[in-house]
């Protein structure tokens, strides 16, 4: 039987997932295949679901299943999704799946990231473009986002930083707001005092598509690089770990960079 205070858990939950994805009573309640009455009860407290609603609500507001867990255990039940370490034997086809994806970026770099943007692995590409970062940066566990706006990581080089700053500031944000964690919203903050001004309009470039990383590389030549980015998701993980981890891959932007980054990798 649930509890009165289980009632007012996934109640207050549910409400606040909803309203953080902008999403009504009644179009919820068509999502998750209910009624908005049965929708609207829950919310007030005054009906309680089952487990297999709570999972069709939360799968419905695009819930993360790290937060799915937590609204079942508000509601008196059981987690529904196992957490796993990464080390877990379980896991080991997924590290090496993304070993392999890691090694197949070569030679552009590539990162695998956790939920807050911590580094969990990268291939050479990577440690290509962040030789001469302190090595306090990149003492574990390494911020991805920190090592690239930091002054003693690759902020110096990053030749068109005021615009680059940004896109990551607000990314880490949007983020925080996305998926709510104190720890994403005090690295966002963070962020937003290592970045210049934010500049009032956008610097013409040639990608029309994308806002580039404009890198110079820490080696006698002062070589440039222009990359882009893509991100990845496992998006029907069912396990915590899987599911929060995201592959950052970089890709040049044009063929001096490629041919470069080819160079750096092979020595």
């Amino acid at each position: 039987m649930i509890t009165e205070s289980a009632r007012g858990g996934i109640a207050g939950g549910l409400r606040a997932w909803r309203t953080r994805r902008r999403v009504s009573q009644l179009e919820l309640a068509v999502r998750a295949g209910t009624t908005q009455r049965h929708v609207s009860f829950i919310e007030s407290g005054r009906s309680a679901p089952g487990r297999s609603l709570i999972i069709r609500l939360a799968e419905s507001l695009e819930v993360p299943i790290r937060e799915r867990n937590e609204l079942l255990l508000a509601a008196g039940f059981a987690p529904a999704y196992p957490h796993s370490d990464l080390d877990d034997p379980q896991l080991a086809p997924v590290r090496a799946a993304l070993e392999r994806v890691l090694r197949g970026h070569l030679p552009y770099p590539a990162v695998v990231v956790d939920r807050h943007g911590d580094l969990m692995s990268a291939n050479a590409g990577f440690h290509a473009i962040t030789r001469g970062v302190h090595p306090d940066l990149l003492t574990p566990p390494v911020s991805v986002p920190r090592v690239l706006l930091h002054p003693r990581g690759l902020a110096p080089r990053i030749l068109n930083l005021d615009e680059w700053a940004w896109h990551i500031v607000d990314s880490v944000h949007a983020e925080s707001l996305r998926n709510p964690s104190d720890r994403l919203q005090r690295l966002a903050e963070e962020l937003v005092d290592l970045a210049p001004p934010r500049p009032r309009q956008l610097a013409p470039h040639h990608l029309g598509f994308a806002v580039p990383l404009h890198l110079r590389m820490n080696d006698p030549d002062n070589r440039e690089l222009r990359l882009i980015t893509t991100l990845t998701h496992f998006g029907t993980a069912t396990d915590v770990t899987i599911a929060e981890l995201r592959l950052e891959a970089f890709l040049p932007a044009d063929e001096a960079t490629s041919a470069t980054l080819t160079d750096l990798v092979t020595r």
